[in-house]
């Protein structure tokens, strides 16, 4: 009878960590670094070697491999991006140098000016010149206050995620404190169960 009770009593913690490192597998919303953590600090430790069942184990290495597949997924997606990116940028770039040459052309044709046989004095065309570039300056001025602006607002979001991370830190530290005085409680019990059932 009592070897039945100390088998029963051993056979409980054993199927309590099962169930607890099974979490790393149950929790969709656990990233992959959480889950390990969850597998790691759920299952049972002998010695200086944790103690995983195969099951989970094989579970933990399937979420694995479709995070890696997932995260190859998104890389190619974002090459394609970048592609992308690079070709709209070479394409704006030999747009910006057919507009520097035609810049080039119309600085030289300045002085010649002559439109449907009608000719314009140099001041005319100076102050055509001046607008356009003043509307260009004027555009660049509100592109720089936008990235100014956006800056700001990046530099808001980090300090706010910054100071989440830190709560967050400060909440695990303080839940694995609670976790490891409850093991040490829940010990004592079994200590005492023990006792007891010497006695």
């Amino acid at each position: 009878m009592k070897k039945l009770f100390g088998l029963i009593i051993l056979a409980i913690p054993e199927l309590l960590f099962a169930q607890q490192a099974a979490k790393a597998l149950e929790d969709n919303k656990l990233e992959l670094k959480e889950r390990y953590q969850v597998l790691k600090t759920n299952s049972q430790t002998y010695e200086d070697y944790k103690v995983i069942k195969e099951y989970v184990l094989d579970g933990f290495w399937k979420i694995t491999l479709d995070t890696i597949r997932m995260k190859e997924a998104q890389l190619v997606d974002e090459q394609k991006k970048v592609t992308e990116l690079a070709s709209k940028l070479a394409a704006a770039h030999t747009e910006m140098e057919k507009q520097k040459a035609s810049v080039e052309g119309i600085t030289f044709d300045s002085a010649h000016i002559s439109v449907l046989g009608v000719h314009f004095g140099k001041g005319t065309f100076l102050i055509i010149t001046v607008v356009i570039v003043a509307a260009l300056i004027t555009i660049l001025i509100g592109v720089a206050a936008r990235l100014k602006v956006l800056q700001a607002s990046v530099k808001d979001k980090t300090q706010v995620a910054d100071s989440l991370t830190n709560e967050f830190e400060e909440y695990k530290r303080k839940a694995l404190e609670r976790q490891t005085k409850l093991s040490r409680e829940l010990q004592n019990e079994r200590n005492k169960l023990v006792e007891l059932g010497r006695g």
